[in-house]
């Protein structure tokens, strides 16, 4: 055990005592130390409910012979840290968790993990850091809220609340018509009931084998979550007895599959930034032309919110992520023989799990698309890619020419779209968002609901070298690559210059002539940054593009 090296002989007298001093006994100090890592705040809906998993991830650690030892890891609350400064800090933090646990498991030589996250960046940055470290590690999660209802009986969901802000704005409805639905759209705790970054990223643990089967969908005050915790704790042991570690789990065919089910069940936009940067850490090249090929191949069966009107719960009652996956083997179209840690494949895993609800999760041969739920765009706007959520995009947006509306932060776009100085056929461009520019690459799910909310999103288009909540639908095209503080062409536009947008052949493109750009850009000065010091100073110098992940480069 990694631990024996702290622990064992006359040198481990010293760490011994201080074990003592805690009330360890003499056989808890000699299990295998199993880090728990527990992700619980009072700040985020997903995470107020964390202690009663890790209590119940600690048990199975027990039962399964080792010894659980917890430690926290930070959460930033991405509806919380909405459309203000706030929101240059949640991707930023996906590095700082990742970086936290390494310090941890690192520092005390722990022998496994058992990671409990719940929502948008701390999913990813844990998963990141079970890739570096290499320890035997399992993921558990919070588990999703169930949907809100309106009086009558209509669904809603944090979606609901943010486009109804637009509403407001544009005189649809009044201000105790908005209170009602901020009080009655997040019901309870758990991650937000749709299929936004946060219920991607948990279902896809569940996909690359990192995470349990159902680690997706299971409700977040039932006791299947409470099972799952506790076999979590107990897996991580198995794993341990049998050195089935991360890395013989996150191999490039397992990545292949979690793109594909990303795609079959049209997930968030991040998906494209957290899996590149969790292969990164797997020693895994996973390019942007991945998904788009992929994508190609790929149907998409399940429309939930945003996308369509199903929620997390109707996905677990049709029968999962497992069920999804065994629909897409009948076109084979999955590598079965990856292994996960349940000690099984992908293939043993899903085997027996039919879809219970062809309403919310279409058969292989009636697919909403032939094609994936994302589409990578590029031209001479994004020559590095560009993505959109293609099957939350009304059709009449597919493809679309219009005059740019140039932005340099998402509160000055905001205050237009708000002040409705926003006309029919615009293109709202909003730049200096990016991982460097901004920094940290803000959400415009303000922006992209107040379109909605205000009745434009089929008729008005938004670009940015930020990126989108997992909430966000309408022709929202985010992570233009390069983005305009890495001197990208998004940067050199003005008011007026024509975009072309034609997503089903995957183009971006401004209609501007060589001659007229290269003097653009010999004429252009960049802005000072945004941000001088602190974290976000520092992130910025280190961090690269969308399309690689934003990891932060150590060169």
């Amino acid at each position: 055990m990694k631990s024996d090296k702290i622990k064992t002989g006359a040198q481990g007298a010293p760490v011994r005592a201080l074990f003592y001093g805690m009330g360890y006994t003499k056989e808890e100090i000699d299990r295998p130390l199993i880090g728990v890592v527990n992700a619980k705040n009072e700040l985020i809906p997903g995470h107020m409910i964390l202690d009663r998993v890790c209590e119940a991830a600690k048990r199975g650690v027990l039962i399964g012979g080792g010894t659980p030892v917890e430690f926290p890891a930070i959460g930033i609350c991405d509806g919380i840290a909405m459309g203000h400064e706030g929101m240059k800090f949640p991707l930023a933090s996906r590095e700082l968790i990742a970086d936290s646990i390494e310090a941890m498991a690192k520092g005390h030589q722990l022998d496994g993990l058992v990671l409990i996250p719940n929502c948008d960046k701390i999913v990813p940055g844990m998963m990141m850091a079970a890739a570096r470290l290499n320890i035997p590690s399992v993921m558990v999660s919070g588990g999703p809220m169930a949907p809100g209802h309106h009086e009558d009986g209509s669904i809603l969901d944090f979606n609901s609340v943010m486009e109804s802000v637009g509403a407001f704005k544009n005189g649809d409805i009044d201000a105790d018509q908005l209170e009602t639905v901020a009080q009655r759209c997040c019901p309870g705790c758990g991650s937000c009931s749709g299929l936004f970054t946060a219920n991607s990223m948990n279902s896809l643990t569940e996909v690359l084998g990192i995470g349990l089967p159902f680690n997706g969908t299971a409700a977040s005050d039932s006791g299947e979550r409470i099972r799952l915790a506790k076999t979590a704790g107990m897996q991580v042991m198995e794993m341990l007895r049998r050195d089935i570690k991360p890395r013989d789990i996150l191999t490039k065919e397992a990545f292949e599959n979690a793109i594909t089910v990303d795609m079959a069940m049209a997930g968030s936009t991040n998906t494209v930034l957290h899996l590149p940067a969790i292969a990164h850490e797997a020693g895994i090249e996973l390019p942007l032309d991945e998904f788009d090929r992929i994508s190609e191949l790929t149907p998409n069966l399940c429309k939930l919110s945003p996308s369509g009107f199903h929620h997390m719960d109707d996905l677990s009652l049709a029968g999962g992520i497992p069920a999804l996956m065994n629909e897409l083997t009948k076109k084979n179209l999955l590598h079965l023989d990856c292994i996960t840690v349940t000690g099984h494949t992908v293939g043993e895993n899903v085997a027996g799990h039919g879809v219970r609800n062809y309403k919310v999760i279409r058969p292989i041969d009636d697919p909403y698309r032939n094609r994936g739920g994302l589409a990578i765009l590029r031209g001479n706007l994004a020559p590095d890619g560009a993505v959109v959520k293609e099957s939350a995009v009304a059709p009449e947006m597919l493809e679309h020419s219009g005059p740019a509306v140039i932005f340099d932060s998402e509160e000055e776009a905001s205050a237009a779209i708000w002040g409705k100085k926003i006309k029919k056929g615009d293109i709202i461009v909003i730049r200096y968002e990016g991982p460097k520019g901004g920094p940290g690459m803000r959400e415009m799910l303000s922006p992209t609901s107040s379109i909605a909310g205000m009745g434009l999103d089929k008729d008005v288009a938004l670009i940015t070298d930020g990126r989108f909540s997992g909430a966000s639908r309408g022709a929202s095209i985010g992570h233009v690559s390069p983005e305009a503080r890495a001197g990208g062409l998004i940067g050199l536009l003005k008011d007026g210059d024509t975009i072309h947008i034609d997503i089903p052949n995957r183009k971006l493109e401004v209609m501007l002539s060589d001659e007229e750009i290269e003097k653009r850009r010999s004429e252009f000065v960049m802005p000072e940054p945004k941000v001088k010091s602190g974290y976000l100073a520092r992130y910025a110098k280190l961090v690269t593009s969308a399309n690689t992940g934003a990891v932060l480069s150590v060169d």
